[in-house]
């Protein structure tokens, strides 16, 4: 493989061998381009299912074959500034992204798993490309009966329908570990949430969702308690502990 190459040198500097070393070592692990091959693939993955606030955010991403990036994993194992990094990579080289919000009245309508799956199912039909195949992070199939029984928000035409039906997808288990487009859909979903909850932190700043992004912290719990629910809490969620 190209990228292999010039990577483990030789170095008088131990600091640079061990640099390189683990450079090279990270490429060996890298993640796998594809699946498939020699299809339009996309990848997809939400972020936000377990906040008590906020949407449930999802992205689909076809990224070209030659596409590589040895610092692309799972959002969740990166940190924000790697994060923030790797958002313009994806979006300037992805052959076609998207993203969806899905707000906390559908959530509360359908629940929050085939909430996830809505906005994944949104977020392929949002693609200019219309990919061969599609991988999914989760061991659910993309297409459930659940997740298209709302009767707010977005409802699918029989066309889209057909769309959604036509392309054939595969739920991989830690897929998000293990495939690039998944993993760059994991970072688009994470970091356009992020953005979405630091936005309606100042329409509700007691809350603190600019840091805790609507995940059920202690303080935003407390806060909860102390200032009761807004527009973005997830009613059928456990707000509070003592709440069954």
């Amino acid at each position: 493989m190209n990228y292999y190459k010039g990577v483990y040198k030789k170095h008088t500097n131990s600091s640079s061998i061990s640099l390189d070393f683990y450079t090279f070592i990270k490429i060996k692990l890298m993640l796998r381009s594809h699946f498939l091959e020699n299809c339009i693939e996309a990848g997809t993955d939400e972020a936000g299912r377990g906040c008590l606030a906020g949407p449930v955010t999802a992205a689909a991403v076809i990224l070209p074959h030659h596409f590589t990036n040895v610092l692309l994993n799972d959002s969740k194992m990166l940190s924000e500034k790697n994060r923030l990094l790797l958002k313009p990579i994806i979006i300037g080289e992805a052959l076609s992204f998207s993203v969806t919000h899905l707000e906390p009245l559908l959530i509360d309508e359908i629940n929050i798993l085939n909430a996830s799956l809505k906005a994944m199912q949104e977020s392929i039909l949002k693609l200019n490309v219309i990919p061969n195949h599609i991988i999914v992070d989760g061991n659910r199939p993309l297409l459930s009966k659940g997740s298209q029984k709302n009767k707010i928000g977005k409802i699918f035409t029989k066309e889209e329908l057909q769309i959604l039906n036509s392309i054939p997808s595969t739920s991989i288990i830690k897929g998000d570990s293990k495939f690039m487009s998944i993993a760059a859909a994991s970072v688009l979903a994470k970091t356009y949430r992020d953005e979405y909850m630091d936005l309606i932190h100042e329409e509700f700043p007691m809350y603190n969702w600019k840091q805790n992004k609507g995940y059920p912290t202690k303080e935003h719990r407390e806060a909860i308690l102390k200032y009761g629910v807004t527009k973005y809490h997830r009613l059928t969620f456990r707000l509070l502990k003592d709440k069954r």
